[in-house]
């Protein structure tokens, strides 16, 4: 966590004509298309159809609205936010492309589908580290999702009926990294949108 006398940075107003922050669509983007997959991945909800709706998910929002979110934090000169929603966009956009194209059998790749989680894991306990000079918000949902990475990875390497311990356990983590994102979006809308309301009732004021 940040050293400084506010843990939890305030994001400046932005000025007229610049662009909003985008962190909490990236946030909101991540929380619905992580709930739904790892809702599927305890076990609670079996439908094999249902994996239509995560693919949706995570082509549409989970994809392609974190990646805009990622690249918009560029344009803010936000180095974090771009590396992480770009990231976290591309993710869900590959495995979006590995499901829906993919041609073999889960099983004869379960391997390497355990590296491809595993080098997520790696990524995300690196952007975690990261995070401990934003908010701890930010760093919780990073936190968790490091464990969720990590469990699935396990899971996906010992390859047993799914779903499997492993992969439960990283289910159960993938919701509580999602209720935490959704929290951190939630939270910044209601604090930019309260400030916005306060600076515009004062430059009414002061028009008066």
């Amino acid at each position: 966590m940040s050293q400084t006398a506010h843990p939890e940075p305030q994001t400046p107003l932005p000025a007229p004509g610049t662009t909003a922050d985008p962190g909490p669509l990236g946030l909101a983007a991540f929380a619905m298309t992580t709930l739904v997959l790892s809702v599927g991945n305890t076990g609670i909800v079996k439908e094999p159809a249902g994996v239509d709706v995560v693919l949706a998910l995570a082509l549409v929002y989970g994809g392609i609205a974190q990646l805009l979110a990622g690249m918009w934090e560029f344009g803010r000169g936000n180095t974090f936010g771009a590396t992480v929603f770009s990231s976290f966009g591309a993710f869900w956009l590959s495995f979006w492309a590995i499901s829906h194209l993919g041609l073999g059998a889960p099983g004869d790749m379960h391997k390497t589908i355990a590296l491809y989680l595993f080098a997520w894991f790696v990524f995300t306990a690196g952007m975690a580290i990261a995070a401990l000079n934003t908010s701890r918000a930010v760093l919780a949902v990073l936190v968790v999702l490091t464990l969720t990475f990590l469990s699935l990875a396990i899971g996906a390497w010992q390859n047993g009926p799914a779903p499997d311990k492993m992969t439960r356990l990283g289910g159960y983590l993938g919701v509580v990294t999602a209720l935490l994102a959704w929290y951190a979006s939630f939270s910044t809308v209601i604090r930019e949108t309260r400030r916005s309301r306060i600076t515009r009732s004062g430059e009414q004021h002061n028009d008066m």
